[in-house]
């Protein structure tokens, strides 16, 4: 069945894909966390090994990895946080003005439940953050030292 959508909803229903698109890309870019271990298993040296590996390099490299990561995972999320509020705000501004229209209403729970969603994936990306560096720091704390962060 063809829905006909007013310009307007149109306009939401195309940023509502955007970011659908980047949440499923975000599930990729989770991929350097979701192998932290086995990246510090198969390039950090173990003792025997670390005359062969510049360990503090390697260290070095993965940290930056994974800062990188982080930081273009929480911009992603905080970019459809804000596409998404303003979408939220433009449904409830169309809703006070036709409080009877079905379409702009399922429209308008819709966009808020995904900004729930989003948000609750900020605490989600604080976790696996937190659980990388955390292993991060097992491994590498005697060969890299990052930057304290400020």
């Amino acid at each position: 069945m063809a829905h006909s959508y007013l310009p307007s909803q149109l306009v939401f229903r195309q940023q509502h894909l955007r970011c659908l698109n980047h949440m499923e890309v975000l599930k990729t870019m989770r991929s350097i966390d979701d192998r932290i271990v086995h990246s510090l298993n198969t390039t950090v040296p173990t003792a025997s090994f670390s005359s062969r590996v510049d360990a503090s390099q390697t260290c070095k490299q993965l940290y930056e990895s994974l800062l990188e990561a982080h930081l273009s995972r929480d911009r992603a999320i905080k970019t459809c946080i804000a596409r998404t509020s303003e979408v939220v705000s433009q449904l409830r501004e169309e809703r006070a003005k036709d409080s009877d229209n079905m379409t702009t209403l399922r429209l308008l729970r819709k966009e808020q439940t995904k900004l729930k969603l989003m948000r609750s994936e900020l605490n989600v990306e604080e976790v696996v953050n937190d659980r990388s560096l955390k292993v991060f720091s097992e491994r590498c704390r005697i060969h890299y030292m990052p930057p304290t962060v400020q």
